[in-house]
């Protein structure tokens, strides 16, 4: 891609002494096409290949080439094995606190230096530090998944010059295309190799007390049937599954021949007692002993303060214990006997999945969930498969074995879950920080530093995930406009007055029920108090439960019958020749007796029963007498009833003659003017919702802005010497650090002093059961003492800008690193402590790495910078030298 380089292409026969797979040559391919590529293939799969291939062909034409990796210990390794491959005069390394041979073609540093070394040039164009590199490979790319170090990946492809070809290696990914259109989009053209492809076929198992079974049935993608639970049977406590113990399982693997294994335990305190349990279990043949005892001896010898009774004697009987809480030297030589195959069997923590390349023929996942800081929860299938891709070694295993145990809360179904479900995708963890917003400003402009923000992962992903909601918009804004020009005629007050006399009118209505209502109660009383005196012959108006018509019927009281009640049944003939039985709800009126009518001659059909509602037909004889009965009756309406008529009729005759109907049915044009208003309303919050998740991270980086001017970090958009202090720093929190390293509280302390107040300033919260028996000094005190008010104020401003940050300033294990620098020995420190030996050691090299930095922060004083090179020399002994 540097198109200063001549195009020489390696042939990989004469590279690799053995045929590459399809995928590699592909890889090779588009190298040599001048393009950057993503590599997305399964763990232990070869990737490492296409990194190696890519140092072969920038040796052969005088090229460089950087090797970045997310950890620190697999920076190590490589270095290892590349000064194997290359020569150690070819190979360098640069880490947070080691620089070895770093003009060397070959450089192999950590992503975070890797990104430390663009933030000094504007980007795009290449600076001293990458003058002469071709190519940078991105080693555990999908670590962009990691909510620590995520960040730095993306602002190490946003800033990478297009001259560089990128050469990022992943493990499987769901969304490997996504991640290779973006690289498209913010790099240059870049090619997308993708192999599911397993050189060491995975076989899948499940074991319970009973054995080891096939997890899987002949399809491979489905639970074997012969694992589907049976109640009640192969119990324990509660009737919960029992797992089987670990020395059974070591002794169906050895049985099998499916050692050296993996045995993934999701604890420290469970790999150490997985250890401890397996007694005097030896797993080695007599010869493999007597090299193990002549290893471990040796380096014994060399390093004495290495060797602890509980790791040592197993470590002969081929048995060991890897986490984060061991010694990293240690560890170290744990790793090199297992992969001399000396070491049958290593209890990890799932950290050894993340990080080396360590290949066994089995892994063992004890139990397929683990506890996070969001409780309790299931292994994603990313998880996984991270554990299960270290089963397999190439070359050595016609097969790789993945051996899940039977838990009393996982099972099976579970194991069968996991083992068919495809990997997580990546997703964004990019997240601004004041390094990022200082750096950045400091050689580009605001607006510049805004498109660079935008370039990220994260703005990719989210302008995917807002394309739906920009086609809604779109969609509901074409609706709008649509809206708009049929009602352009219309005069939307006019509409209004419209719709407010509908409304009166419905008010009125609503109002003319009600007084209807209650003059019907007034006269159904009067009514019940009159007819039991009426005489027969009394003429009525019928109309009511019982009598269920549309206008009132005019009818002669005939006969009164007994009831159910106090009030009797009323049998009416009516003026069409009808007889009825009704009771008193049925009248609505009661008019007077009509005497010309002879009730001697009327009597009720006998087919007519007597219970309300019944009703016959009259015969000829009654048409007679019906037609008598008056049907001219008019109703007696009460006043008020009659009033709000009139108001109802008149809000009517308004709304009939309205100017509004001129522009068609007014309902119509209502419902239209009300979908067009909730339409607006719909736009407007999706629009506010799609620029807040358009503009998340960049209001992030403005808020940080705010937070830096407060603590005149920042003019206006220039860093201050303040600023530029932060700049030059490493941290969680720059801004912090800068704080309490530009205030002077540290210029007069002692180099072990000062190892201390370092330690606090970059040390997250011990867990609460965490001790030591040694209390930092007075001088540490008073020093941290005087940055309580400025860490306040951070804490305030921090939180009025919604910045998250943390701000360690931590007292209670500090004393441990004075007490490392005064020259306390190392079992001495660890047994005055409660933390572990990887801990301590993880402790005392971040505090290394801090002061590491101070010499090389602008405007610090000359004897606190003295101080941090003397702080380093007196704690960076064994163990706590990166490469002792």
């Amino acid at each position: 891609m540097n198109v200063s380089t001549p195009k020489i292409e390696l042939d990989p026969k004469n590279l690799f002494p053995f045929p590459l797979d399809q995928f590699q040559l592909q890889a090779i391919a588009a190298l040599n096409a001048n393009r950057s590529v993503v590599v997305c293939s399964p763990t232990g799969s070869g990737k490492t290949l296409i990194g190696e291939y890519t140092i072969y062909r920038a040796l052969s034409r005088g090229g460089r080439v950087f090797y970045t990796t997310p950890l620190k210990a697999l920076s190590n390794q490589k270095l290892r094995d590349f000064r194997a491959t290359f020569g150690d005069q070819n190979v360098g390394l640069v880490t947070g606190d080691v620089s070895i041979n770093r003009d060397a073609p070959i450089l192999v540093m950590t992503t975070e230096i890797f990104r430390n070394m663009l933030y000094g040039t504007p980007i795009g164009e290449i600076g001293t530090s990458v003058e002469g590199v071709e190519a940078v490979v991105l080693d555990e790319c999908h670590y962009m998944n990691d909510r620590q170090r995520g960040t730095v990946w993306e602002e190490s492809i946003i800033y990478c010059p297009p001259t560089i070809q990128l050469v990022a290696l992943s493990a499987t990914v769901a969304n490997s295309d996504q991640l290779t259109d973006w690289l498209n989009l913010v790099h240059g053209a870049t090619e997308r190799i993708y192999s599911d492809f397993r050189p060491v076929p995975l076989q899948l198992s499940f074991a319970n007390p009973k054995g080891i079974f096939p997890l899987l049935d002949s399809s491979q993608t489905k639970l074997n049937p012969r694992l589907k639970p049976k109640r009640s049977k192969g119990r324990g406590r509660g009737g919960r599954p029992e797992s089987p113990s670990n020395a059974f399982v070591l002794a169906q693997l050895q049985q099998r021949d499916m050692l050296p294994a993996i045995y993934f335990i999701f604890s420290r305190r469970g790999c150490d007692r997985s250890v401890e349990e397996l007694g005097d279990l030896s797993l080695v043949n007599a010869k493999e002993a007597a090299e193990l005892k002549k290893r471990i001896d040796e380096f014994l010898r060399r390093n004495p303060e290495a060797g602890r009774a509980g790791q040592v004697e197993p470590l002969y009987r081929g048995i060991a214990a890897h986490h984060a809480g061991i010694l990293p030297a240690w560890k170290g030589f744990v790793e090199e006997l297992f992969q001399l195959g000396l070491v049958k069997v290593v209890f990890a923590t799932e950290t050894l999945a993340a990080g080396i390349n360590m290949p066994a023929r089995t892994t063992v996942i004890s139990t397929l969930s683990k506890r996070t800081d969001l409780g309790h929860r299931l292994l994603t299938p990313s998880e996984f498969l991270q554990m299960a891709g270290r089963a397999g070694r190439r070359g050595m295993d016609a097969t790789g074995y993945v051996v899940t145990l039977q838990t009393p809360f996982e099972g099976a179904k579970e194991a069968a879950y996991l083992a068919t479900s495809k990997a997580d995708p990546l997703v964004s963890q990019f997240t601004p920080t004041y390094g990022m917003v200082l750096n950045l400003l400091q050689t580009h402009s605001l607006a510049e530093a805004k498109e660079l923000i935008e370039r990220s992962f994260a703005q990719y992903l989210a302008t995917l995930y807002l394309q739906p909601q920009q086609q809604a918009i779109t969609e509901l804004t074409t609706e709008l406009a649509k809206l708009d020009i049929q009602l352009a005629p219309v005069d939307l007050s006019a509409l209004g007055r419209y719709e407010k006399l509908k409304e009166r009118l419905k008010e009125e209505r609503r109002l003319l029920k009600t007084l209807q209502r209650q003059a019907e109660a007034v006269q159904a009383a009067e009514i019940a108090q009159i007819i039991p005196e009426a005489p027969l012959g009394t003429l009525l108006s019928l109309k009511g439960k019982y009598i269920p018509v549309s206008e009132p019927i005019p009818a002669l009281l005939v006969a009164k019958e007994k009831g159910r009640g106090q009030s009797p049944y009323l049998v009416c003939l009516s003026a069409d020749n009808r007889w009825y039985v009704a009771t008193t709800a049925d009248l609505v009126g009661v008019y007077g007796w009509l005497d010309m009518i002879d009730l001697s001659v009327l009597n009720p059909p006998a087919e007519l029963t007597l219970k309300p509602g019944q009703l016959r037909r009259g015969t000829p004889e009654t048409e007679a007498i019906a037609a008598q009965i008056p049907t001219d009756i008019e109703l007696i309406v009460a006043p008020e009833v009659e009033a709000q008529q009139q108001r109802v009729d008149a809000v009517k005759a308004q709304l009939e003659d309205h100017p509004v109907r001129q522009w068609g049915n007014p309902s119509q044009l209502i419902k239209r003017h009300k979908r067009r208003l909730a339409l607006q309303e719909e736009i407007n919050e999706r629009q506010a919702l799609y620029r807040e998740n358009q503009a998340q991270h960049w209001q992030e980086f403005l808020n940080l802005i705010e937070v830096l001017r407060a603590f005149g970090g920042l003019e206006e958009v220039t860093p201050t010497q303040l600023g530029q202090a932060a700049a030059a720093i490493r941290g969680d929190n720059e801004l912090w650090l800068g704080l309490a390293l530009m205030s002077g509280a540290f210029d007069q302390l002692d180099p072990h002093h000062l190892a201390a107040c370092a330690c606090s300033l970059v040390t997250e919260t011990p867990r609460p059961d965490s001790w030591t028996n040694y209390p930092p000094s007075e001088p540490v005190l008073a020093a941290l003492d005087s940055l309580r008010q400025t860490r306040h104020q951070l804490f305030r401003v921090q939180r009025r800008y919604q910045v998250a940050l943390p701000i360690w300033l931590e007292r209670d294990l500090i004393g441990l690193v004075e007490q490392w620098a005064l020259g306390v020995e190392w079992t001495q420190l660890c047994e005055d402590t409660s933390l572990d030996e990887g801990d301590i050691v993880r402790l005392l090299r971040r505090t290394v790495d801090f002061l590491s930095q101070i010499p090389h922060v602008p405007f610090l004083s000359d004897v606190l910078k003295r101080n941090a090179i003397r702080g380093i020399q007196l704690l960076d002994r064994f163990p706590v030298n990166e490469l002792g």
